[in-house]
């Protein structure tokens, strides 16, 4: 629990919120002291207020709150590893999911190269990692390619939950390593998904293959389901990429 400093609400449904205020009393009975960084809806600190207040419970670290409420993907979170834009979807309420994006790896220095050269210096070693050329006292240029190697990749996540079918959060999610997307119904019942602001397993897997992701994670299904199966299924005719999450699961991004 300590190495949670920042968490990503998408809106103000209970399933999707009614277990943060018992998740930050539990912090508190850890004995935590850090800040903890709660982005989410306009609203989100006027609910967790009311139910600290009227519980009386007391956090005993700070909480700050990061309220949402624009309409187009904005970036809200960055730091030196990763950064963290808005998917505004569309629901009911107010929804965003969250695209996370893993920064540019630094290169790896190539230090059989390096050491044919003795004007490089272990000063320099920052800028090589940092994909720059290195320059000579008389102006020769040594391109990086030389003197380094690609880091791996850099991985992307995002996190669609509840929304209907919305096309236009396509170029924000395009080429992603992992994609969850809800699939609370089946296609036969997508007038119930647009009415409910849902979508179904087919339109998930619809986006996943406009939006050219690695793979895609299904989820928040309706409970008139008992065999899930038939959302990999439905799902697969469109993405053969597409997955069911298990409980506990620990899903591997790139």
């Amino acid at each position: 629990f300590s190495k949670i400093n920042n968490i990503f609400i998408s809106h103000l449904h209970g399933d999707h919120c009614f277990g943060l205020p018992g998740l930050v009393a539990s912090f508190r009975l850890l004995g935590r002291k850090t800040p903890l960084n709660i982005y989410g809806p306009k609203g989100i600190k006027k609910m967790m207020d009311t139910i600290f207040e009227i519980t009386e419970t007391y956090k005993g670290f700070e909480v700050i709150y990061h309220e949402l409420e624009g309409r187009e993907s904005v970036k809200i979170y960055e730091d030196k590893r990763v950064e963290v834009f808005t998917i505004p979807l569309n629901h009911r309420i107010y929804c965003n999911g969250y695209l996370f994006k893993e920064k540019p790896k630094e290169r790896h220095l190539n230090m059989k190269e390096i050491s044919k050269y003795k004007d490089i210096e272990i000063c320099d070693f920052q800028n090589l990692r940092l994909g720059k050329d290195f320059v000579r006292e008389d102006g020769t240029v040594i391109n990086n390619a030389l003197l380094t190697t690609d880091p791996q990749a850099s991985v992307s996540y995002a996190f669609c939950s509840d929304t209907k079918y919305k096309e236009d959060i396509i170029p924000i999610i395009e080429k992603v390593d992992v994609l969850y997307h809800e699939s609370t119904f089946l296609s036969n019942l997508k007038e119930m998904a647009d009415y409910t602001g849902h979508s179904t397993a087919l339109e998930a897997a619809t986006i996943a293959k406009k939006a050219q992701v690695g793979k895609l994670i299904l989820g928040h299904f309706s409970n008139r389901y008992s065999d899930l199966s038939v959302m990999t299924d439905e799902a697969r005719q469109m993405f053969p990429n597409s997955f069911l999450p298990k409980a506990l699961e620990t899903v591997k991004v790139g």
